[in-house]
């Protein structure tokens, strides 16, 4: 036999295993994946207890309304029915909200929007439940809805804190500076639902001491525990929230009004009282992106150099103020977007009326004044004759510039960059250089219109956002790190909502202590607190938390042998779980250092204080900023005006890149859930009343939906303040895409497109 053949069949060595990824900078993957693919994980609406009843909510018809009685005989009667609660079991006074605590549990004299609760019943079948709460009887006094937000300022009080929420007068510069060139415009943004993708849930049980375990998906439960106590008229240490698998959250989880029937429930029957919400409910209860409308001018010099923005923006809150003061700050700060403008006059205003509620959703306040300052970009760009993009190019802010608050950018902010790098990336191909089977038509895949009237536009939108609270908010964070046996825990109060902190836990951890296996335990209220999970938060002040602590454990393990060798632990270094001095003399490895010792440690994380805007909108009021730019492609039938998403090209200022997978899948989200912001996703309402509250009048943009994604440049200038110099991510895209989609379309249509979503007859083109 020859040495080939020899070769041929004697078998191969088997290759050794792929090492996992490790610590920072690596794609560690989620260790939820395996159970949410199994349909294993957790989520609240799986759970179950022993003498389990079943919940159920009546809510107003009305949007606004005057309860004139509350009959609940008929319900109380009914067979298996354990509890009837309204107003009456509630102390007096008894009101939550997210950001001011306006809102009552349920509606007690006055109802002030279409779907507000009015009573809660607790039964033994969850049929049962419903039919109940249907047989509770109402007799309401119907009255005239506030529905139009410019007439809240001169309608009589919806409310006894009355109809304005907040007002901020910005002033910056010159009043009386004025540009060669002015352009003005009137933009409207619709209500965008958050559309939770797993039903909103909770189990609330009754405890031995008189209080009451809440196991919900709230993404704040520290903050939950303490307004429910309140509303119960019970001691903080009465109430536990247990933090259930949470599926994803781009708003407030698990809404209060969802959570606090459901405990008070508990407390009546001293039963285990569980609440699956059905998606109408979920419509009708939780809050709404704010509808806006904002009224611009821009003044530029013959350059299209801007010389002044004026602005007024005006947030419809609905019925309670909830975050609306918050959303306001934010789009007042942002009103003139990343551009540098010497004089700016802005005007905002969150208002009531007997609309939906409205709250807190990703990117509240700089996406919808995005949409417009872009669209005035784009206007002044037409009027000088001038590429969209070289103006933006032109009026870009980088670091060191002022915003219109009076606060200096001193973070990273590579806008020209970013813009640079997605205006230089390569188009994709036109129809007609591609097989004509591989065209989507925009009115679909079956070509529901005609190639001939077909147009593509490219369009530009640059966004920014700030990062954690503001306005002086306190941001704290409290983390502990234990290591015993050769396994680390990370006890944080930080819930992971899809933003990814329980991988980024275990990599900090994996980069600080060299240990492989790290386990980050469960969310409850006995754990210190960790504060909301938006705006990037745990990625910076939670994140920053662990780190420490783990650190803090570092030291503990390394002082030893440190001693021992008459050297500082600064000239040791763990590497894959050894621990190494800089000349080689020692080398051991963590399991052996540890000697079966148990080391922890526990840390916070601060910020540096923030300050409120003043009187004239003047401020510090920003940690940090994060800033992005997106190109869009679209093709656009101007005969039935269907717009169809081509590509989003995106380039980020990400200061550093923690987890490349990780971060790839949070930008296609959010530029994803742009798409159905600029195209699909309104929430009707005829007079105050949701018309559609499904799925079937809602419309979200599906897989088919999702345009060609890249993300053609990540800039790595790291934020030296942040921990690990890393920026939030997620919600500047969503911030940022629907406003390039507009510019795309008014490109390729030549219309103004000054409402988002898109409606069809805003793009087509009449010959």
């Amino acid at each position: 036999m020859s040495n080939e053949a020899a070769t041929a069949t004697t078998p191969a060595a088997a290759p050794g295993p792929e090492p996992l990824p490790h610590g920072l900078g690596a794609s560690l993957p989620s260790s939820d994946t395996r159970a949410k693919s199994e349909g294993t994980f957790p989520y609240a609406a799986d759970l179950w207890a022993e003498g389990l009843l079943w919940a159920a909510v009546l809510r107003s018809p009305h949007p606004h309304a005057r309860i004139l009685s509350i009959d609940t005989g008929h319900a109380r009667e009914m067979p298996g029915v354990r509890a009837v609660v309204t107003h009456e079991d509630l102390p007096p006074g008894a009101l939550h909200g997210r950001g001011t605590a306006d809102r009552p549990v349920f509606a007690s004299e006055v109802v002030r929007h279409h779907g507000e609760p009015i009573a809660a019943v607790a039964a033994d079948h969850p049929d049962t439940a419903r039919l109940a709460a249907a047989a509770v009887i109402v007799e309401y006094e119907v009255l005239d809805p506030v529905t139009d937000p410019e007439q809240a300022f001169e309608a009589e009080p919806l409310h006894p804190d009355g109809n304005l929420i907040r007002h901020i007068p910005l002033r910056h510069g010159d009043p009386a500076a004025a540009g060669e060139v002015v352009v003005e415009g009137l933009y409207r943004i619709g209500r965008q639902d958050p559309a939770p993708i797993g039903a909103e849930a909770g189990l609330a049980v009754p405890r031995p001491d008189g209080g009451v375990e809440l196991y919900v998906a709230s993404t704040d439960p520290h903050t939950d525990r303490d307004r429910t106590a309140a509303v119960y008229g019970l001691p903080p240490e009465q109430v536990k929230v247990v933090v259930t698998g949470v599926p994803g959250a781009t708003a407030d989880r698990e809404d209060q009004g969802f959570q606090l029937p459901l405990g008070l429930l508990a407390l009546k029957t001293g039963c285990p009282v569980k609440l699956t919400a059905t998606r109408e409910d979920s419509f009708l209860g939780h809050v709404h992106r704010h509808p806006t409308l904002l009224r611009y001018r821009h003044h530029a010099d013959a350059d299209g150099r801007l010389v002044k923005v004026e602005a007024q923006i005006l947030l419809d809150a609905g019925p309670y103020a909830d975050t609306s003061s918050d959303a306001l700050a934010a789009a007042v700060s942002f009103a003139c977007g990343p551009y540098v403008v010497p004089n700016a006059f802005i005007e905002g205003w969150a208002v009531r009326t007997n609309n939906p509620p409205s709250g807190h959703v990703r990117g509240e306040g700089a996406m919808q004044v995005c949409a417009a300052y872009e669209a005035q970009m784009d206007k002044l760009a037409k009027k000088l004759g001038l590429d969209p993009a070289e103006l933006r190019l032109r009026n870009v802010m980088a670091t060191g510039d002022v915003l219109p608050t009076g606060q200096t950018v001193t973070c990273p902010a590579p806008v020209a960059e970013l813009l640079q790098a997605v205006r230089d990336h390569p188009l994709p191909p036109l129809p007609k250089d591609t097989p004509e089977e591989e065209w989507l038509l925009p009115g679909g895949p079956e070509g529901a219109g005609e190639p001939g009237a077909v147009r593509r536009g490219v369009g530009y939108g640059l966004g920014m956002v700030h990062m954690l609270g503001a306005e002086g908010a306190d941001e704290v964070s409290t983390a502990t790190v234990k290591v015993q046996d050769g396994v680390a825990t990370v006890l944080c109060a930080a819930v992971e909502t899809g933003q990814g902190f329980t991988t980024l836990a275990r990599q900090i951890v994996q980069e600080t202590l060299g240990i492989d296996e790290v386990r980050v335990a469960p969310v409850d209220t006995d754990q210190p607190p960790a504060g909301a999970g938006c705006r990037g938060r745990h990625t910076w002040v939670s994140g920053g938390a662990v780190e420490r602590a783990a650190k803090m454990v570092r030291t503990q393990l390394l002082q030893p042998l440190a001693h021992k060798f008459g050297m500082s632990t600064e000239l040791l270094q763990i590497t894959d779980g050894k621990i190494t001095s800089y000349d080689g003399v020692l080398s051991t490895t963590v399991t052996e250092a540890m000697d079966g010792k148990e080391l922890w440690a526990t840390a916070q994380c601060r910020p540096h204080p923030t300050e409120p805007l003043d009187e004239t909108g003047q401020g510090d009021a920003f940690v940090g900023l994060a800033f992005c730019a997106v190109r869009a492609v679209v093709d656009v039938d101007v005969e039935i005006g269907a717009v169809r998403v081509v590509e989003l090209a995106l380039a980020q200022d990400v200061g550093r890149v923690l987890n490349p997978a990780q971060l790839a899948a949070r930008l296609e989200a959010g530029l994803t859930q742009g798409v159905g912001i600029a195209l699909t996703e309104n929430l009707r309402t005829a007079r105050g009343l949701i018309r559609h509250p499904d799925l079937t009048g809602y419309s979200l943009p599906t897989a088919l939906d999702a345009p060609g994604i890249h993300i053609v440049k990540l800039v790595e200038e790291r934020d030296v303040v942040a921990p690990f110099g890393a920026k939030a991510v997620s919600a500047v895209p969503v911030v940022t895409s629907p406003a390039a989609i507009a510019s795309a379309v008014r490109a390729a249509t030549g219309r103004p497109v000054n409402r988002l979503p898109i409606r069809p007859q805003a793009a087509v083109v009449t010959r």
